[in-house]
Formats: structure tokens, C-alpha cells, sequence
């Protein structure tokens, strides 16, 4: 059964392929946000971020998704939608993924050990 300790959230994860190579896609870099503003918040960053790396020109299809269909992903986000956004620039295509999810609470049963009650009378003597 479900715990009242679930948070809800989205997974992103970035995939990076080469054109000219063989292989398909693979996963670059993965992260979880805890809201729909969060998420919007680091897409267009991190797509920045790649972009810049590619080329100090930002290429034009990363431009237009940041201006002009951004508020699409932005809607199904708030729907907690999946989405994707892809850009091609030169010979590298990198698709940005995002599905709701629930965020388990870690499952550590590990207790810290407690303190001995007279901790807080330690007082540390003056060094010479």
C-alpha cells in the first residue's frame, strides 16, 4: 500500500546521440525535481548548458523551443504529463525526458545513536 511519505516529482534524463556513430542514445546526465516549476526551471538550463558546449552559437532550434514552444512542455508538466524536447544541432541529437513520478522515502532503518543525556553540561577546558 502506498505511504502518506511519497512525494511527487519528475525524472529527467538527457540522452545524447551521435549521428554519425552507430549505437543509438545514451543517457548523459539524470535528475530529480520536485515540481513542475522546478523542472521548467532546469530544462532550458541544462538545454543551454549542452547547447553552449556544442557551439558558442546557440543554435536556432534550441532558441525557438526556449521562446516559442516552451509553454507546451510547461502545460504538461502542470498536467503531469511525460514530455519531451529534442534538438538536432550539427551531428549530435539530445532529447531531454520527463515522466511523473513518486519519490520513495529512503528506506534506511538505521537509528542513529543518542547522545548521553549529559552532553550538553561539556564544558571544554582552556587550552595552555
Amino acid at each position: 500500500m502506498l505511504s502518506d511519505d511519497l512525494t511527487r516529482g519528475f525524472w529527467c534524463e538527457c540522452w545524447a546521440e551521435d549521428l554519425r556513430e552507430p549505437g543509438g542514445p545514451t543517457v548523459t546526465t539524470s535528475f530529480g525535481a520536485y515540481s513542475a516549476t522546478q523542472t521548467d526551471g532546469w530544462l532550458p538550463t541544462a538545454l543551454r548548458a549542452i547547447t553552449a558546449e556544442l557551439n558558442p552559437e546557440v543554435p536556432k532550434e534550441t532558441w525557438d523551443w526556449l521562446y516559442e514552444s516552451r509553454i507546451d512542455t510547461r502545460r504538461a508538466l502542470l498536467r503531469s504529463e511525460p514530455c519531451t524536447v529534442s534538438v538536432t544541432y550539427a551531428s549530435t541529437h539530445i532529447t531531454w525526458t520527463v515522466h511523473p513520478v513518486l519519490f520513495l522515502p529512503l528506506a534506511d532503518g538505521h537509528k542513529a545513536p543518542e547522545l548521553p543525556t549529559a552532553v550538553g553540561d561539556f564544558k571544554p577546558h582552556p587550552t595552555d
